[in-house]
């Protein structure tokens, strides 16, 4: 295909959403490695020139999506009503989420110590996390992971992308005990320090 970059240009902005790279090749009757050259000559002709979107990697396919440069312009035009942050116990709720997915709710409240209906209810409105299938268990309760939407919002390719959490110095106090905090199964719990 003679302009196969501009081909998948077309698809992923009709898309609107996350197309798998092998999607794409199958489509195009193209190697995976011929599309992601395609996708990285695009790439960095909308970084030479500052276009107004780039295309981000998300789990295992490329979406187009506005250039973070140009945020401020976006927010003014669509408005605030898109930009309205979490509370810090739904974000403690996603973190639980993203680092253990997949997860029930009473993983999430083993975890926090508290009840997280509402916060998992609004993770999952907003489109940050999905069901992942039952656990086998009574009462098959539904598992919980995180969806593409949010790795769009936090940059990120894949769940691995998230940076590792070092609780020792997240939780100071622990320090002086010699002991750290370390997720064991389902819980955080106290485990001694080695010598």
């Amino acid at each position: 295909m003679e302009n196969l970059k501009y081909a998948i240009e077309g698809i992923l902005f009709a898309a609107g959403e996350s197309v798998k790279t092998a999607k794409l090749a199958v489509v195009l009757d193209k190697t995976v490695d011929e599309v992601t050259e395609a996708v990285e000559e695009l790439r960095a002709e909308y970084d030479r020139d500052k276009r107004g979107f780039t295309i981000i990697e998300i789990s295992d396919g490329y979406q187009i999506s506005s250039r973070p440069d140009y945020y401020k312009y976006i927010r003014e035009i669509l408005g605030e009503q898109r930009n309205q942050p979490l509370s810090n116990a739904a974000m403690e709720a996603l973190a639980i989420i993203a680092y253990k997915q997949p997860v029930t709710r009473g993983m999430i409240e083993k975890v926090r110590g508290v009840n997280s209906d509402g916060c998992v209810s609004r993770l999952y409105e907003r489109g940050l996390i999905e069901e992942a299938g039952r656990l086998d268990a009574p009462g098959r309760p539904v598992l919980y992971k995180t969806t593409d939407t949010f790795l769009r919002c936090f940059g990120l390719r894949t769940p691995r992308d998230l940076p590792p959490i070092d609780f020792k110095n997240t939780m100071p106090e622990l320090a002086d005990t010699g002991e750290q905090l370390a997720i064991v199964d389902d819980v955080i719990e106290e485990t001694p320090e080695e010598n």
